[in-house]
C-alpha cells in the first residue's frame, strides 16, 4: 500500500525527533531528582542503581510488545507518526482503536480504499487529541493527588505504602482478567503468567536472590507467551 504523502512530511520528521528528545531530557532529570531524593528515602547509591536496574529490565518485555505492534502499524501511519505517538503515549491498543474510530466515522477503509492526505491528518488528529486528553488529566490531577498523599501521610504513613501497590495490583488484575474472556488461550496465558511471576518471587525470596525479582516480569512474559504458542 502506498503511504499519503502527509505521512512522510518533514513537519512530522521534526515532531518525532523532539518527542525523543524530551524524553531523553526527562529520563535525565528524572535521575538527578532521584539521586538528590535517596538519601530522604534510606537508600544507597548502591540501592538506587539496582533499582534503576530492575526498572530497566522490567521495561524490556512491555517495550518489546510496543514495538512488535508498532512495526505493523508503520504501513499505515508512516515512521514518524508511528514515533511520535508509541514515544508519546506507548499504548499500541489505544492508538489502532483511535484511528479506526476516526476512520469509521469518515467512511474510509483504513489504510484502504480513500485514505490520502486528509484521511490521514483526520486520524493523527483523532490520536493526537485523545493522547493529549491523558496528558491534560495527568497535569491537572498530580498536584491534586499529590496534596492528598502529604495529608494521608501525616495521617497514617503505613496507609500510603499499602495504596500504590493495592491499586496497581487491582489495575493490572482487572486488565488481564478481561483478557481471560476472550478465550481459552487467552485464559492459560494469564494463568501460567500468573503462576510464575509468583514462582519466580518465591524463589527469590527463598534463596534471597535478588537477580530473580529484577528478571521476574521478562521471564513470567517468556513463559506465558510460550503456554500461548503450545495451547493454539
Amino acid at each position: 500500500m502506498d503511504l499519503p504523502p502527509a505521512a512522510q512530511s518533514p513537519v512530522l520528521w521534526t515532531a518525532a525527533i523532539g518527542v525523543f528528545v524530551v524524553i531523553v531530557v526527562q529520563s535525565v532529570l528524572y535521575w538527578r531528582a532521584a539521586v538528590r531524593a535517596a538519601p530522604e528515602a534510606g537508600m544507597s547509591r548502591a540501592e538506587l542503581v539496582r533499582a534503576l536496574r530492575t526498572g530497566a529490565v522490567t521495561a524490556i518485555g512491555p517495550s518489546l510488545a510496543v514495538v512488535f505492534v508498532a512495526v505493523g502499524l508503520l504501513a499505515v501511519f508512516g515512521t514518524p507518526a508511528v514515533l511520535t505517538r508509541i514515544g508519546l503515549i506507548g499504548s499500541a491498543a489505544f492508538e489502532t482503536a483511535a484511528a479506526q474510530t476516526a476512520a469509521d466515522a469518515a467512511g474510509i477503509e483504513l489504510g484502504g480504499v480513500g485514505y490520502d492526505d486528509r484521511a490521514f491528518a483526520l486520524v493523527l488528529f483523532t490520536m493526537s487529541i485523545g493522547g493529549a486528553a491523558w496528558m491534560v488529566s495527568t497535569l491537572v490531577l498530580t498536584p491534586l493527588l499529590r496534596r492528598a498523599d502529604h495529608r494521608i501521610r501525616a495521617l497514617n504513613p503505613v496507609v500510603m505504602t499499602i495504596v500504590p501497590s493495592a491499586a496497581m495490583t487491582a489495575a493490572f488484575s482487572y486488565l488481564g482478567l478481561a483478557e481471560t474472556l476472550k478465550s481459552g488461550v487467552h485464559l492459560i496465558t494469564f494463568v501460567v503468567g500468573a503462576l510464575t511471576m509468583v514462582l519466580l518471587q518465591a524463589a527469590a525470596a527463598r534463596w534471597r536472590q535478588r537477580w530473580l525479582k529484577e528478571w521476574s516480569l521478562g521471564v513470567a512474559m517468556a513463559v506465558a507467551l510460550g503456554a500461548a504458542a503450545v495451547a493454539l
